[in-house]
C-alpha cells in the first residue's frame, strides 16, 4: 500500500512572511526550512513605518537605505531558531512530547544559503544592453586565478592535494534572459538582469566546508561575510570593454526626435535614410571650411550626394535639415552670422555612422544579397556555410520544412 515519505508545510508568519517546512516520515525523521530573508526585511521595514518600493522579494526604492541596512543587518540565527521553533509547536511533526522530553528534537543546520546584491539602474531600458556587455568580456572570469580572487579561497592546480572541484564561466539562457554562473566547488555565483530593473548578483554557499565553516546555524554570520564579500569581488574584478549604455544613448541622441521647451517636435536623423545620410557626409567636409557654412552652401553638396540637380531642393528644406543638425548638437550657429560650424562630437559621429553604412553595411549586404557569382568573399562564403549547417541538421532530425 503506498504511504507518503514527505509532508510539506507552506506558511505564513508574521515575521518571516511566507516560508515552508518539510518532514520527513522515515528515521531520522529529518525536516528542511526553507525561508527568505527579503520577506523578513520588508516586513520589518513596514513595522518601522519605513517606505519602501518591492522588486520581487527584494527592493526596488526606499525611503531610508541607512534605516533598512541597519533592520537587514540584525538578522540572524536567534531569528531563524525561533521560527522554527514556534512552528514546531503549531505544526504536527513526528516527534511525541515524549520524544521532545527525552531531548529528541531537530537542530538547525544550514544546507544552502544564499547572499544577494541587487543593484538598481538609473536606466532600465538601457540595462539588457549593459549586461550583454558585462557577458561578452568577462567569459574568462571563471579561471582559477580570477575565481580564487573572487572567492578569497587559494587553489592549488597541482601537486599531491589539487583543489577539488571545475572553476569556469557558464552562460545560461532562461527564455531570453541570460545569467552568468562563476564556479567553486560546490558554489555558485549568479548574475543577472532581474526583471529588467537590476542588476542582481548571488552567491550561493551549497557546502559551507568548501570555506573550513561548519554546518550549524551559529556559523551564519561567518557565511554572511564570504558570500558579500564574493559578490563585491565579482563587481571589482569585472570590466567592461565600453560603455555600451553611454553609446546607445549617443545613438538615440542622433536618431530620435527632439523635443524643445516650446513643445516643438524636431525630428532625429535616422541611420539609413538616405537624406539623413546625406547630411552626414556633408558635415565631414564642411569641417575643413574655417569659416562655417551657410544654407546655399549645404544645398549644392546634397543635392549632388542625392543624386538631384540644386533646383530640386528647397532652401526651405535646407533650413529644415540645418534645425535637425542643430537640435541633435552636430552643428553649432556663428554667433551673429546665418552661418554654422561642425562641433567636435559632430564630425566624430559623421565620420563613424559614415564609414559604417558606406565601408561595413553596404559592403556586406551587397556580398550577402548578391544573386549573381561573385568574387569569393569571407562573409558570403560564412553565410552560406551556416545555412548549409542548419539544412543538414533539420534533415537528419526529420523536421526540414
Amino acid at each position: 500500500m503506498p504511504w507518503s515519505t514527505t509532508f510539506y508545510f507552506y506558511c505564513v508568519d508574521a515575521d518571516f512572511g511566507p516560508f515552508f517546512l518539510k518532514f520527513c516520515s522515515y528515521f531520522p525523521f529529518n525536516a528542511k526550512l526553507c525561508i527568505n530573508g527579503h520577506h523578513w526585511a520588508q516586513r520589518q521595514a513596514a513595522k518601522a513605518g519605513i517606505g519602501f518600493e518591492t522588486l520581487d522579494n527584494g527592493f526596488a526604492a526606499c525611503d531610508d537605505p541607512a534605516a533598512l541596512q541597519a533592520i537587514c543587518a540584525t538578522l540572524g540565527p536567534g531569528h531563524i531558531d525561533a521560527l522554527l521553533r514556534k512552528w514546531l509547536r503549531i505544526l504536527p511533526h513526528p516527534f511525541t512530547e515524549d520524544d521532545i522530553a527525552a531531548g529528541h528534537t531537530d537542530e538547525v543546520s544550514i544546507l544552502q544559503a544564499e547572499f544577494s546584491l541587487t543593484q538598481m539602474l538609473d536606466k532600465p531600458v538601457s540595462g539588457r544592453i549593459f549586461f550583454y556587455q558585462v557577458i561578452a568580456d568577462n567569459l574568462d572570469i571563471g579561471r582559477p586565478d580570477q575565481v580564487s580572487l573572487v572567492f578569497g579561497r587559494k587553489i592549488i592546480r597541482k601537486g599531491r592535494h589539487p583543489t577539488p572541484g571545475r572553476f569556469r564561466t557558464r552562460i545560461i539562457t532562461d527564455g531570453v534572459t541570460p545569467s552568468l554562473h562563476v564556479s567553486y566547488k560546490n558554489n555558485r555565483i549568479k548574475q543577472y538582469h532581474k526583471l529588467d530593473r537590476a542588476l542582481r548578483t548571488e552567491t550561493t554557499i551549497n557546502d559551507t566546508r568548501d570555506f573550513g565553516i561548519g554546518k550549524r546555524l551559529h556559523n551564519l554570520p561567518a557565511l554572511a561575510a564570504i558570500g558579500f564579500q564574493a559578490n563585491r569581488r565579482l563587481l571589482h574584478a569585472q570590466r567592461l570593454s565600453h560603455d555600451p549604455v553611454h553609446g546607445a544613448s549617443a545613438l538615440a541622441a542622433i536618431t530620435r526626435p527632439v523635443i524643445t521647451t516650446t513643445g516643438t517636435r524636431v525630428p532625429g536623423l535616422r541611420f539609413g535614410d538616405l537624406r539623413a545620410h546625406a547630411l552626414l557626409a556633408a558635415l565631414c567636409a564642411f569641417k575643413l571650411l574655417p569659416h562655417g557654412f551657410a544654407n546655399r552652401d549645404l544645398r549644392p553638396l546634397i543635392a549632388q550626394l542625392l543624386g538631384k540637380t540644386p533646383e530640386a531642393i528647397t532652401s526651405g528644406q535646407m533650413s529644415y535639415d540645418l534645425r535637425r543638425l542643430r537640435m541633435h548638437g552636430l552643428i553649432q550657429r556663428i554667433p551673429h552670422t546665418h552661418r554654422y560650424r561642425v562641433t567636435s562630437i559632430g564630425l566624430t559621429q559623421a565620420m563613424f555612422l559614415t564609414r559604417l553604412h558606406d565601408r561595413v553595411l553596404r559592403t556586406g549586404l551587397s556580398q550577402l544579397t548578391d544573386p549573381g557569382p561573385a568574387p569569393p568573399a569571407g562573409l558570403r562564403a560564412a553565410d552560406r556555410a551556416y545555412r548549409t549547417a542548419i539544412d543538414d541538421l533539420t534533415r537528419q532530425a526529420g523536421i526540414a520544412a
